[in-house]
């Protein structure tokens, strides 16, 4: 019985806050935006994309690399691993894909460019706590991939990205460039606290799973 009123009091909570994100803004909100803004986001973000007048035309496609210390001592770089297109052949075929694979790298990298100005400056507590959100994704990517090698440890890791136009019907008469557009982020140093946070997450994946 405990349990079950722990589990209601957290659905309660949960509901209330993401409640709190989508409404008007009221007096709560004002009050207690940033604590409604760390529960919420990136996770739980709420958008209405798929139903606007004009829905997402783009393909973009997620890729990262590392700067990786060897177990004897030199510094090599990576390749750039494509994890949009990890994801893609994980859910190709899958009939219940998972929202992992669906929905965590895409709302990661909506979060950082929504927190982020032209320069790839972040904008407030939002803008750092994306740039922290996308490091342990990285982590859990490249750890997966075996990028570091045996006893390597990766001490950077850099993101670009690859915006594509998705190519009207024809009988739309629109016309819209094929050329692609590539935004590449600075690198970003790990420190041990991001890979022990990403230890942990791919801890509860693996146990999940």
């Amino acid at each position: 019985m405990v349990a079950l009123a722990v589990v209601a009091v957290a659905v309660c909570a949960h509901i209330g806050l993401v409640f709190l994100h989508v409404a008007p803004s009221n007096t709560l909100t004002k009050q207690h935006g940033d604590v409604v803004d760390e529960w919420v986001f990136p996770e739980f973000e709420q958008n209405w994309k798929l139903f606007a007048p004009n829905p997402l035309q783009q393909n973009v496609s997620v890729q990262v690399r590392a700067e990786v210390s060897t177990a004897g001592g030199e510094i090599r770089t990576t390749g750039w691993y494509d994890l949009s297109a990890e994801d893609g052949r994980a859910i190709d075929g899958n009939p219940l894909p998972s929202h992992t694979q669906q929905n965590e790298l895409r709302r990661a990298w909506d979060f950082f460019v929504a927190s982020h100005d032209s320069d790839d400056r972040p904008v407030g507590l939002r803008g750092t706590l994306s740039e922290t959100y996308l490091r342990r994704i990285a982590l859990l990517r490249l750890d997966r991939d075996g990028a570091a090698g045996p006893g390597g440890v990766v001490e950077r890791v850099q993101y670009r990205s690859r915006t594509t136009n998705v190519e009207p019907p024809p009988w739309s008469g629109e016309k819209v460039s094929d050329r692609p557009i590539v935004r590449e982020l600075p690198w970003w140093s790990v420190s041990a606290e991001n890979r022990g946070a990403s230890a942990g997450q791919a801890e509860r994946e693996g146990g999940a799973a």
